[in-house]
């Protein structure tokens, strides 16, 4: 594990996103969904995520999640990946939202 200093985690900017829409990416070589993600006074923004082992595309409609916002974007098998939609591998390697267990406000920061 590497030590960093509170400075660097407040450059990451770590905010609470709606999934507003999800679509299967016919390119991505790993099965994957494009999502758009609304981040209230953010706007939407778009990412490319590789979880359809746990998540249908309609069960992640209006689901809450973890967002890192201020990486450049990416392109990802076609898609302009805006933001990182966080989560963690379970036993078997697949991943595993990071979500909320009560609504929070689109847009609001991780403290």
């Amino acid at each position: 594990m590497i030590t960093i200093q509170w400075s660097d985690f407040e450059k990451v900017e770590l905010r609470v996103g709606t999934i507003i829409d999800a679509k299967l990416n016919a390119k991505a070589h790993k099965p994957a969904y494009v999502l758009t993600v609304d981040l209230g006074s953010m706007g939407t923004r778009q990412s490319s995520a590789q979880i359809t082992d746990h998540y249908s595309a309609e069960e992640l409609i209006g689901r809450q999640v973890l967002c890192v916002c201020n990486f450049e974007p990416k392109r990802v098998a076609g898609v302009k990946s805006e933001v990182l939609v966080t989560g963690v591998h379970d036993i078997s390697g697949k991943v595993v939202l990071a979500s909320f267990d009560h609504p929070v406000p689109d847009g609001e920061r991780l403290l």
